[in-house]
């Protein structure tokens, strides 16, 4: 199997997959894709549940995705996942889409009911199941500080936070207007007042060192939706000197086993977490939506570990 297929192979699947024993019927597709762990997990959990079917990547850039995902489906693939950059325009190309996935307006889960195109979202739920498994807590208790609130994985945190009713939620964006608009749909979920203590249950703020650090004080946990931290190259998207011990911070990146922003967690004396979990408990919940069964989760999970492993440093 090929380490990632493009649209070209996707339209000649049977030529391009000719040699494929299982065939490939599960793909993840974004632009960049060559670094995504859901394959291993993916082809783990189908070899153990004893399914005749292969997970693959597929770099596939924006004006492609409506002719990918029309392809995938004639193709026979059971479904897909949507990674960066395609969360959030799949939604407007689904058949039917779930009433949670709906809500959230992000989808990185397309099931095939034939032609069909069937969309849902499982990164909102998947982070509360590894919040939960990582720190030992329940999102709906904690003051939460979301970075990267404009669209795609940081959309759809943000409305999980709503939706589990958090303590209180600050959105922080680089195009402030992006976290303002996202904080008026929000508005609905925050009006009843859940704790005491300065600042609004919700609020959006500018991206820069005095909105932050005036925050930190108030919040639980930071989850940074951003992509800054994917490349080796790339600093953290908070400095150290921002974080505080009582902290807890979740990176959703997960290109190594401790991100940059963890390693300015680990000198703030802050707890940390990367997105392997999120990615794993997503993953279990797309698997449950493709195949109506429970997913190996400690298979899954096996998988993951044995892929970070390999991994280079950050």
């Amino acid at each position: 199997m090929k380490d990632v297929y493009t649209l070209a192979d996707l339209e000649s699947w049977p030529q391009a997959t000719a040699n494929e024993v299982p065939p490939v019927k599960l793909a993840v597709l974004g632009d960049p894709v060559a670094h995504s762990a859901s394959p291993p997990m993916h082809n783990a959990a189908l070899a153990h549940c004893g399914i005749a079917a292969r997970y693959a990547r597929l770099h596939i850039r924006a004006e492609e995705l409506g002719a990918a995902l029309r392809a995938a489906a004639r193709q026979g693939f059971i479904g897909v996942n949507c990674t960066i950059p395609h969360k959030a325009a799949a939604l407007g190309l689904m058949d039917r889409v779930d009433e949670h996935a709906r809500r959230i307006g992000v989808v990185n889960t397309v099931l095939f009911d034939g032609l069909e195109l069937v969309g849902f979202n499982t990164d909102g739920p998947g982070l509360v199941r590894a919040i939960r498994a990582d720190f030992g807590v329940d999102l709906r208790d904690l003051r939460v500080l979301v970075l990267g609130a404009g669209g795609g994985a940081g959309r759809a945190i943000a409305m999980q936070c709503g939706i589990e009713q958090c303590q209180r939620l600050v959105l922080v964006n680089r195009t402030p207007e992006k976290a303002q608009a996202l904080a008026a749909e929000l508005a609905p979920f925050f009006r009843a007042p859940k704790v005491s203590g300065p600042g609004e249950r919700l609020s959006a703020i500018q991206w820069d060192e005095t909105h932050l650090r005036a925050e930190m004080e108030h919040t639980d946990l930071v989850i940074n939706c951003t992509s800054v931290g994917m490349k080796r190259t790339d600093s953290s998207p908070l400095a150290s000197s921002l974080l505080q011990p009582h902290l807890m911070v979740y990176d959703t990146i997960y290109t190594a086993a401790r991100t940059k922003l963890m390693q300015a967690a680990d000198e703030a004396g802050a707890r940390s977490s990367n997105g392997f979990s999120m990615l794993l408990h997503q993953g279990a919940l797309s698997f449950e939506i493709w195949f109506d069964r429970q997913a190996p989760l400690e298979v899954m999970r096996a998988a993951l570990v044995a892929h970070a492993e390999k991994l280079p440093p950050v």
